[in-house]
């Protein structure tokens, strides 16, 4: 039997609804071999950029990886708080939470809706 929404490990990421759209928290590994996601990170999504944390790259590379995970526009992605550090907060347009966590969860990334970050 397949994991639902609601039965996820608790070591899952933590999408939340938001009056702006969807949120979610990072945790970035800049300057790494890959582009890719990682997996949770206490509630928060840990990913991996090839960019380095120069004049905004990583942050660029951040928002390509998510859009195309996704399946949204460079445009509906944001990084909302956290854009000089790895412990990032971006903003995802266009999508409900459940919406989100289902891509995540096809992406084989555990997620769950939650209520805050």
């Amino acid at each position: 039997m397949g994991k639902t929404l609601v039965d996820v490990a608790a070591d899952a990421v933590r999408v939340v609804a938001a009056a702006d759209g969807v949120r979610l928290q990072l945790r970035v590994k800049p300057g790494g071999r890959s582009n890719r996601l990682v997996g949770p990170h206490d509630g928060a999504l840990k990913l991996e950029v090839q960019a380095a944390p120069d004049r905004g790259r990583a942050n660029d590379a951040v928002i390509r990886l998510l859009a195309g995970v996704l399946g949204v526009g460079r445009a509906d992605v944001e990084v909302t708080a956290g854009a000089a550090s790895r412990d990032k907060v971006v903003s995802v347009s266009g999508l409900s939470a459940v919406d989100v966590a289902r891509r995540l969860e096809a992406a084989g990334i555990p997620a769950r809706v939650g209520s805050r970050i």
